[in-house]
Order: C-alpha cells, then structure tokens, then sequence
C-alpha cells in the first residue's frame, strides 16, 4: 500500500492492522513533523513501514528506489489535519494571528507573505478568482494592494482583517456559512505547496504504479481538487485504464461530521486498474 499523505498515520494505521507481516505500506508526506507522529503511531505494525519525506508528485521515483515496481493500493488523502492548522508556524489558519507563511514542506523557498507583498494586483487576482474561486477577487486584491503600501501584510491576521473589509457591504448581512478569508487562504496556500500541478503528477503517473485489479483512492476537499480526479478518472475509464467504482463521490454522513465538522468537504472517489 502507498498512502501518498501519511499524515498522523491514521489511515495507514487502519490499513496496516489488515495487511499483516507480509505486506508493506510506503508512506509519503512533506511535512516532517507529520513523518515523526505517524513513525510512532505505526511502530506496533506487523507489516514493514517505510515512511519518506517527499512530495508524493515523486512517488514513482521513491517507490524505484524501494524495490518496489507496482503496488496493490494507492491513497491520497492531501487535505490538511488539525495540528497543521493549529501550529503557530504554519500560517495556514486565520482563527490566530500567525505568521503569513503556509508552506506545509519548509524546504520551499517562496511564502505566502511573498505572494501578497510582491505580486501585482491584476495577478493576485486572478490568483484569488483561479485557485479560490472567490467572485470578489478583483475587490480583495485591490484592498490588499492598498494596504501594503503603508506596511507590509506579515501575519494571518492582517490579512483575514483586510479580506473581511474588501467583502463587507453597508447594510447586507453576511450570508456565507463559511468565513470571507476562507476562500483567499485556500488560493495562497494551493499556490504556495504548488498543490495542483502535484495532484496531476501524482493522477498522470498512477496507471503505471499499479497492478492489474489494485486500486487507486483519492479523498479531495474542494471543487478544484475533485474535479481534477473526476476528470482524471472518467478519462482513464474511457481509455480501459480504469474502472471507476464510484460513480457518485462517497461523502461523509452527518453523524460523521458531527464527530469531525472538517471532513464536512471532503469526497472520496475510488477506480480499480483493468
């Protein structure tokens, strides 16, 4: 099995518990805090666990490198968890004022404060329209390209406080069950971590890992990533690679979101290798 995302190493935990002393996941993230928690939550398993620090857009060349031709599953689960959006040094959650980075792999070079002070306005617009699909981007760039010329946007605060005036209208309340900065934090972060160019990497490369019969799984949290596997997918059913198993997204259910209010996005979309 390769859990593209091993994450805290709970999906790996559940699969690893099945798979026994003759099977083996390889596990893949960029964020290294990730690989130190789940190396502790899978050091019980009876299977072999090879975790790697790496983004899963080179997983190919690491699974070569592992001896490892083909493989029976594939799981890409690329949302983020709960500690990373908590974590002070990650920038990636306007709740608290942190600092505007959002790389999830430090080894990049290139933040989120970068983007924001640096790019001209009509591209951080078309940044916000692309990646976040926010209506008002022309509006949100404007505003924030008239407040870095006073000071420069150095925090998570600072910018959800300038989103939230770019969105505010006298006299109209505000109707979105999600909060204005939602969609402009979604843009940068997916900009930052290059988070679709690897998901086509990783889609684009898959057939060739995969044995007759295995499975590939992919669980997306925004329109943007979905459409991506549903293309992907439908495409490789036409072409005899696949056999799509969900025609229909599987969705959490409502006692499920109850326990996790942030898998309340999420789709989880399965094909079989012919």
């Amino acid at each position: 099995m390769v859990d593209a995302t091993i994450g805290h190493g709970g999906h790996s935990l559940l699969f690893g518990r099945k798979l026994g002393p003759d099977g083996a996941i390889i596990g893949f993230d960029v964020d290294e805090s990730s690989i130190r928690t789940a190396k502790l939550k899978l050091a019980d398993l009876t299977c072999r666990v090879a975790l790697v620090h790496s983004n899963f857009a080179q997983i190919a060349d690491h699974l070569h490198t592992q001896g490892i031709e083909k493989v029976d599953f594939l799981l890409a689960d690329p949302g983020l968890c709960s500690a990373q959006l908590a974590d002070a040094g990650a920038g990636l959650s306007f709740q608290a004022n942190m600092p505007l980075d959002m790389r999830i792999d430090k080894r990049l070079k290139r933040t989120a404060a970068d983007i924001i002070n640096e790019a001209g306005e009509k591209c951080l617009a078309d940044l916000i329209y692309r990646f976040g699909e926010d209506r008002a981007s022309r509006r949100i760039a404007r505003f924030i390209v008239r407040h870095r010329v006073n000071e420069p946007i150095t925090t998570t605060g600072q910018l959800a406080g300038i989103v939230c005036k770019a969105l505010a209208r006298p006299g109209q309340k505000r109707r979105s069950r999600i909060h204005p900065a939602t969609r402009t934090f979604q843009a940068l972060r997916i900009a930052v971590n290059n988070e679709l160019e690897n998901l086509e990497h990783l889609l684009a490369s898959a057939p060739d890992l995969l044995k007759k019969d295995s499975w590939i799984a992919v669980i997306s949290y925004h329109s943007l990533e979905d459409g991506m596997v549903k293309r992907n997918f439908r495409q490789n059913a036409k072409d005899n690679i696949y056999t799509v198993t969900t025609k229909k997204p599987i969705v959490p259910t409502k006692a499920e979101i109850g326990e996790n209010r942030r898998a309340r996005s999420a789709k989880l979309r399965i094909a079989q290798r012919q």
